[in-house]
């Protein structure tokens, strides 16, 4: 069963920091480009960040430029989303997802071209 699974949410101060992880069984994440999206109440899911299958190349939303930062262990299986000065308007329900894309080597902050997706995890910013 293919299975992505997200940890690492919370709550936490404005300017603080947290990093998500995202664990996939049931495939190997190597091939696949990773995606992190997130939805607040009332809101479309957006794309946060992506990674390329090869780890090359990386995107970002405008938002979050300079402050997110995306990463990947193939060999673990697993990728990362180190966030830090986080800022209220951060908080939502952060998603993982993983795609095999038309090329390889590619990024993608669309969330209709991924295949699968986590469950979610709650980032909550706020004193």
């Amino acid at each position: 069963q293919l299975q992505l699974v997200e940890s690492g949410g919370g709550l936490v101060q404005p300017g603080g920091t947290l990093r998500l992880s995202c664990a996939a069984s049931g495939f190997s994440l190597q091939y696949y480009t990773i995606g992190w999206f997130r939805q607040a109440p009332g809101k479309e899911r957006e794309g946060v960040s992506s990674i390329s299958s090869g780890d090359v190349f990386t995107a970002y939303a405008d938002s979050v430029k300079g402050r997110f930062s995306v990463s990947r262990d193939n060999a673990k299986n697993a990728a990362y989303l180190h966030m830090s000065r986080l800022k209220p308007g951060d908080t939502a329900v952060y998603y993982c997802a993983a795609a095999l894309l038309r090329y390889h080597n590619s990024v993608s902050l669309t969330p209709a071209e991924y295949q699968h997706w986590g469950q979610g995890a709650q980032v909550t910013v706020s004193s």
